[in-house]
């Protein structure tokens, strides 16, 4: 059986590892690119949003290389995510391919329905023993990826030689890929920090510092959001995303669903108090979050037609006025292009240098 799953980031050099410990062959997806954009245009409804199509060109290109099965992920409350798997299948069913999509919902929601697609991906003569521990392995990867990510946001904008950090990334992302072995994994995480630690940097710069809120597959999917955190470290600013794949999953798998994000939620209560789907009210409690740890201001990530992004947003110019951070707001979908995004980007990073020189100026007088 050949598996395949969606493009996340860098996440597939985790999945990627797992689905070949279990015994199968996988069908890496690419990145996202224009043909997948231009398939998910073509075969989805007119006013889906854009990770439900830029998922389903995904599944459509894999299905070319030969995938058999998606695995993919579902979603509880009032958001459209719960019913992507179901309208892709049927989509896809409709284009003539015989491809079956798994996907998996929060364990919390339905612990049967979770152990029963568990129990459908576990080769048949493999214990549940090492079956999980499989799973630990891999989970492990990609904690480790997203760590080695992480660092490279942090000393990007202190670079010296513009782009050395991104190579450095580079050269630890494919250490990472190649290790199999618990042992290997540990090693190439210690090398990955190695490498991107002899990139030259200039500590002396107080580069701005924004942080990055909004939906889940627009903020880590780079392919999507035009690498936005690449582009502003290289910009030299200092940039700190919400939501990383393993934490959501510790806050949201592993832990009871508003018990792992009480503290996000405890700070949206001022402004928004309702669960209004997906992450809107992440997006509303990580403003006021990033606001009281100084950050100079926060850029929002949204899919266009996004419902619960959309109810957000009505609410960011209070709490942008009340907790005094500017806020950016980025819908994104189809249409969207890098020359204007990047645009933006200065446009907002020269407002934010501007406030800054006047909020020291006032703290002179004062």
């Amino acid at each position: 059986m050949k598996l395949t799953f969606p493009h996340m980031g860098y996440s597939y050099v985790a999945f990627k590892m797992l689905i070949e410990d279990l015994g199968y062959e996988v069908v890496v997806p690419p990145e996202p690119s224009k043909r997948t954009m231009d398939l998910g245009v073509r075969y989805s409804p007119e006013f889906s949003c854009i990770p439900f199509k830029v998922l389903l060109g995904t599944f459509l290109e894999t299905i070319e290389m030969g995938a058999e099965v998606g695995i993919s992920s579902g979603g509880v409350g009032p958001c459209r995510a719960g019913y992507y798997s179901i309208m892709q299948q049927k989509i896809i069913n409709e284009l003539g391919h015989d491809f079956k999509i798994l996907s998996f919902e929060p364990p919390q929601s339905n612990y049967l329905d979770f152990i029963k697609k568990l129990w459908m991906i576990k080769p048949k003569r493999m214990s549940w023993r090492t079956f999980i521990q499989l799973i630990k392995k891999g989970y492990k990867k990609l904690e480790i990826t997203d760590e080695i990510e992480f660092l490279m946001y942090r000393y990007m904008p202190y670079e010296i030689n513009k782009g050395d950090t991104a190579k450095a990334f580079k050269t630890a992302l494919d250490m990472l890929d190649e290790a199999q072995t618990v042992d290997d994994i540990e090693d190439a995480r210690w090398e990955g920090i190695k490498v991107l630690a002899k990139v030259p940097q200039d500590r002396s710069q107080t580069p701005l510092k924004i942080g990055i809120i909004g939906e889940i597959y627009v903020v880590l999917e780079h392919a999507v959001n035009f690498c936005i955190q690449k582009n502003l470290g290289e910009m030299g600013v200092y940039t700190d995303r919400s939501i990383w794949l393993t934490s959501y999953a510790e806050k949201n798998v592993f832990v009871e669903g508003r018990e792992g994000e009480r503290d996000v939620f405890q700070m949206a209560h001022p402004y928004l108090n309702e669960m209004i789907g997906g992450h809107g009210i992440n997006s509303i409690g990580e403003i006021v979050i990033y606001a009281k740890d100084g950050y100079d201001g926060v850029i929002q990530l949204a899919p266009f037609s996004c419902i619960p992004e959309i109810m957000a947003k009505g609410i960011v110019p209070r709490v942008s006025r009340e907790e005094g951070i500017p806020v950016m707001t980025v819908f994104i979908d189809e249409q969207t292009a890098a020359a204007g995004l990047v645009t933006r980007l200065e446009a907002f990073i020269d407002l934010l240098k501007r406030r800054r020189e006047q909020n020291a100026d006032k703290r002179q007088l004062a």
